[in-house]
This record gives structure tokens, sequence and C-alpha cells, in this order.
């Protein structure tokens, strides 16, 4: 592993939600596992007044998340809240970064970081361009005399193409593109980063990998909560911004990408654009008959009343927002011509799973007579989550008399390897951004890129009044009509429907 300098890393939003379920555990985990320099602090800032110690209180001794880990020893716990500092900052108030300027150069005394910082932007999209600005004015992103800066960035990264392409203009004049990190977690996910070895390095694999041998590719992500609190969020979002955008547009990059010439982060994501630049543009017909729209609606799951999207707090009562996007895209290059790619994603579904199905064609003559042909067509399954694993679906003769064949899995599950340690998806990206490798983050013209795909479907939503918003009951797996787009007899793979026959466990 590459050495990690001394830093400190600063967070602001940090009286947030984030911090304390996702960033503090994800940073308390890599200090017990002993990936952190000696010589590092984390400053938290927000417009909240906390001293050091109530900062402490709130995020380490006092968080649910952390106390969990029952390995932890007291000892260790104290150790790791020194380290944790916290700074009132409001970002509407330039004085406020003259005092957070002033705070990191004594903390780099006391420290020795050396004016190296990470800053991380757990707030709202609003003050994305705020924060810095005024960093910049203070010159906090300046980089001499072996000091760098690094900036994470949580999504939403815009929420059009018009809007990302002014976000990254606007982060360009404080910050070189090098130092700029939007982070996706999915892509953190330890099942994602094997895709890429899955594919690379397994000769078995990467010769089918293309339309030679692929009938289509599904690519699913499903939730079995609605939008809870986040009704008022979620109205001005909805699926496709908040998923396929960003989070299943990255996943199928990392399927369908040709190989990079190196394992490096600028050989990666330049092969990731080109894969996002060869997704043929939707027209407005391709919009009508190729992506599906859809909302939960009040239902009974497991015998519980659960209400309809439309009845959640903070949505409008005849909202058009979709908690359902189901579509079908092709990539006009050499390697995918003509095979179809099949998205989805979904709230208040029957469990909660993400996967990747690659379904191989038949073969070209059915030799065994009286067998069930299309029941037997090999399928690999990559999950994501939960139970990550990989599972591999082939067809096997039924003992006894005759040729009848059946389809059998053979499996592979992260949780059977003795001692291994799967870390957060946070807790790896975080890592990357404190060696400086981005690979796993997405680049500015990768962002524009794939707002580039979503921006002619969200338009035609606006503009086209008689496109259909179909209705799907609370605890089912979308609209009826999401089948369609499949076509030719086929329909997407239903996780968990037959735990019986599914090798990858996932309960419902």
């Amino acid at each position: 592993m590459k050495k990690i300098d001394s830093h400190i890393l600063v967070i602001f939003g940090a009286s947030g939600d984030l911090t304390q379920r996702k960033l503090i555990p994800a940073i308390f985990n890599l200090f017990c596992r002993g990936f952190l320099p000696r010589h590092f602090a984390v400053l938290g800032c927000s417009r909240t007044s906390f001293s050091d110690d109530d900062f402490r209180n709130k995020v380490v001794y006092n968080n649910e998340h952390l106390k969990q880990k029952k390995t932890t020893s007291e000892e260790e716990m104290k150790r790791f809240a020194d380290q944790i500092y916290y700074q009132p900052v409001d970002s509407s108030v330039s004085n406020d970064f003259e005092k957070l300027k002033n705070r990191l150069e004594a903390l780099d005394g006391s420290w020795s970081t050396r004016g190296r910082y990470i800053f991380y932007l757990s707030t709202p999209p609003s003050i994305y361009e705020v924060i810095p600005e005024q960093l910049y004015k203070y010159g906090l992103t300046k980089e001499n005399d072996g000091s760098w800066k690094r900036l994470i960035i949580e999504k939403p990264f815009g929420n059009s193409l018009s809007s990302a392409k002014a976000l990254n203009l606007e982060l360009l004049r404080y910050l070189k593109e090098d130092q700029i990190y939007r982070i996706d977690h999915y892509l953190g996910k330890e099942t994602v980063q094997n895709l890429l070895v899955t594919r690379f390095a397994n000769s078995i694999f990467e010769p089918l990998w293309n339309r030679n041998y692929v009938h289509h590719v599904e690519i699913t992500s499903a939730e079995d909560v609605g939008v809870e609190k986040r009704g008022g969020y979620y109205e001005h979002s909805g699926a496709l911004r908040d998923m396929v955008q960003n989070h299943l547009l990255q996943l199928l990059a990392v399927v369908a990408m040709e190989p990079p010439v190196q394992a490096s982060a600028k050989d990666i994501r330049n092969e990731k654009l080109k894969l996002f630049q060869s997704i043929r543009p939707f027209s407005h017909e391709d919009i009508r008959e190729n992506v599906i729209r859809g909302q939960y609606m009040a239902s009974k799951i497991k015998g519980k009343e659960v209400k309809g999207y439309r009845e959640e707090h903070g949505v409008n009562p005849d909202s058009r927002t979709e908690t359902y996007v189901a579509m079908k895209l092709f990539i006009d290059n050499w390697r995918w011509a003509g095979v179809p790619f099949y998205v989805r994603t979904g709230k208040r579904m029957p469990t909660k799973v993400t996967e990747v199905v690659i379904h191989f064609k038949s073969t070209p003559h059915h030799l065994f007579a009286g067998s069930n042909q299309m029941h037997t067509d090999n399928i690999l399954v990559i999950r994501i989550q939960p139970n990550e694993g990989i599972l591999l679906k082939f067809g096997m003769k039924v003992p006894g008399e005759g040729f009848n064949v059946s389809r059998v899995n053979m499996d592979f599950l992260y949780e059977d390897l003795a001692n291994a340690y799967i870390p957060d998806a946070y807790e790896r990206l975080l890592l990357d951004c404190m060696q400086g490798d981005p690979t796993l983050y997405a680049r500015g013209d990768s962002a524009e890129a794939t707002w580039a795909i979503v921006d002619p479907i969200l338009e035609a939503w606006k503009e086209d009044k008689e496109i259909k918003m179909y209705g799907y009951p609370a605890g089912t797996w979308g609209p009826e009509n999401a089948d369609i787009l499949i076509g030719e007899g086929k329909s997407w793979r239903y996780p968990c429907k037959n735990l019986v026959d599914d090798g990858l466990y996932c309960e419902l």
C-alpha cells in the first residue's frame, strides 16, 4: 500500500447525519486497522457552536455506529477522539474562513502535517461553489513546498448538464482537476472493484464479454424502503437523478468499458469516458418506448399498511416524480453493437439488492430434445449487495434416463473467505483520496457525459405530458410494463423471488 502523508481531514457539514453515520465510522476503522498516518487529525466544521469536547462526544463517545464495534477498547476510542477537533464555520461569513485558516495553522504545528489538507463537502449542493471560493480566497487551496490540497464533493454533482458544466467551471477557478474528487460510494464497493479483476484477469470471461456471446445485460438496484423523511428532497430529484445518472451509469461503465492500457487512474477513467460517449443518445421516440417510469402506491407489506409516494411527507399530492425507472439502452461500439443493456432502480421493492446479470446467448442448436432451452441459458450474476459474490448458472444433466437438462448454480461469496475484511465503501474511498488515487472517483468530463445521457429524458418527461407515469404497489418489482422492454419471451431476473433456486441468498 502506498504510504499516506501526514494530513488534516476537514469535514464541512460535520454536524450532519453523514458524518456521524458514515464518515467518522469509516475513519475510525482506518485508524483501528493502522492505515492512518501517525500525524493525522480531523477538523469538523459547521454552523453549530460546538467545542472540541462537544464534538467528540457527539461523533465518537455517543455515536451508536461506533458502539457497534465490539472489539473497540476505551483506550483506543480515547486515542482516536484526541485526534478530532471542531471549528465553527458559517459558509456565508467570510471571516469564519480566516478563523479556519488560523486553526489549521495551529493544528499543522501540533501534528506536523505541513499544510496537507483534505476538504470534505458533506453539505447541501447549494454551497458547493461557496466553500471552494472562500478556501481559495484565504490561500487554503494553494499547493507548495510539499503540501497538497484535495477536495471531496458528495453527490449530486449538478442537477442537469448545464448545471454540472457550470459547477465544473466554477471549481476549476479555485482548484486543478487533479485536486477534485467527486465521490460515488457505489464505486467504493468491493464487488464493483472486483468486476475489473473478474473481466480483465480471467481468460474464461474476457473472450466472452462481447456481442458474439452476450444476449443482454441487466443492472438492478432495488431498495425496500420508501423516501422516508426525504420527500422534500426527492421531489426535486427522482430516481433518474438520484440513482441512474451517477451510481448506475458508473456501474455500467465498469461492466462495459474496454480494457485500459494500465490499471492507472488516468487509463481507467479514460476508458469509462469513452464508454459514456458510446451510449446511443435517446431520441424522443426512444424515450417513449424504451424508458419506463413509475411511482409506488399504497399497499400492504407483510400485513402492514404502507403509504404511497404521493402520501409521503413533503410530497406533492399530484406529484409526477418517479420512484422507479427502467430503461433499455445501446452502446454503439465494436464490442457491444446490438446488445441491449437494461437498467432499473426503484424504491419500495421486495428487497434491497444491487446486482449485474450477464445473460449469455443460447447454443445455436438445441441438441437435447425435450429440455427447455430457454431455462438453461447461461447466466452470470455479480451481486454488489447484499451477500456480495458471483453466481454462475449453467445447464447440467438431470440424473436418470435421457438427456433432461436443468440449471444449476456455482457460486462464490466474499463471506466465505477466511479472515477476509471487506471495507465499507467510504473507508476505501477516503483511503484512496488520502493516497492521492482518484481511480474510483468521477472525473469532471465523465460527470458531464452522464448528464448528457439523462438530460433528454428529463426534458421529455417535463415537456411531453402524454408520457405515462405507471403506478406499482409497494412491495412489488415495479410496473408490469417493464417486462415489455426485454421482450422475446424473456423477463427481468427477480432476485430472491425463488430462494431455493438462487445461490446468492437475500432475505425477503
